[in-house]
C-alpha cells in the first residue's frame, strides 16, 4: 500500500471509528476530502476484505434497532436505508427478513402503550385520533394496521 493509500486507509477508519457507515456514506466523505477515486475504491475494498464496511451487517444493525424502538417500520425503514445509502436489494432483503420476524400490531400496540399511555381510541375525540393516528402512519405502519387498532375496541392501549 502506497503513502496516500495508507492515509486514505487512516482517515476512512476515523470516519468508521465514530459511526458505522454504509459505502456509499464512505466513499462521499472520501470523495468530499478530495481522495483520487482510484485510492477511495482502493481504500473501500480493503475496507471490506477486514469487515470493517459491510452494508449489509449495517442494514440488520438500523433495522434491527428501528423495529426495537419503534421508530420505524416497513416504507419508512425502506427510505431511511436508502438515505444511508444502502443498495436497494440489501435493503429490501433485509427488511423482508426481519420485518417478517415481527409482528407488526404487537409492534403497535407496544409503541401506542409507550408513547400515549393514556390513550383509548374508543373515547377519543377525533383530533386526538387523527394525531395519534398521523403519528404512526410517519413511522411507517400500514393503514391497515393503524385503522385496525383504531377500530378494534378489544385493542385498549391503555393496560
Amino acid at each position: 500500500m502506497r503513502g496516500t493509500e495508507k492515509r486514505g486507509l487512516t482517515v476512512a477508519l476515523d470516519i468508521l471509528s465514530r459511526r458505522d457507515r454504509s459505502e456509499a456514506e464512505l466513499r462521499s466523505r472520501l470523495s468530499a476530502r478530495e481522495f483520487p477515486q482510484e485510492e477511495i475504491d482502493t481504500v473501500i475494498a480493503r475496507l471490506m476484505e477486514l469487515r470493517y464496511l459491510d452494508d449489509r451487517r449495517l442494514a440488520e444493525a438500523l433495522v434491527t434497532a428501528a423495529l426495537s424502538s419503534g421508530r420505524g417500520y416497513g416504507m419508512k425503514l425502506a427510505i431511511d436505508l436508502s438515505r444511508r445509502g444502502i443498495p436497494r436489494e440489501i435493503a429490501d432483503e433485509t427488511l423482508t427478513r426481519l420485518s417478517g420476524e415481527v409482528d407488526q400490531r404487537e409492534l403497535l400496540r407496544e409503541l401506542l402503550s409507550r408513547k400515549f399511555p393514556n390513550f383509548n381510541a374508543t373515547v377519543a375525540d377525533h383530533r386526538e385520533k387523527a394525531r395519534v393516528m398521523n403519528f404512526l402512519l410517519r413511522r411507517g405502519f400500514t393503514r391497515s394496521a393503524v385503522f385496525d387498532a383504531m377500530r378494534n375496541p378489544s385493542t385498549d392501549f391503555t393496560d
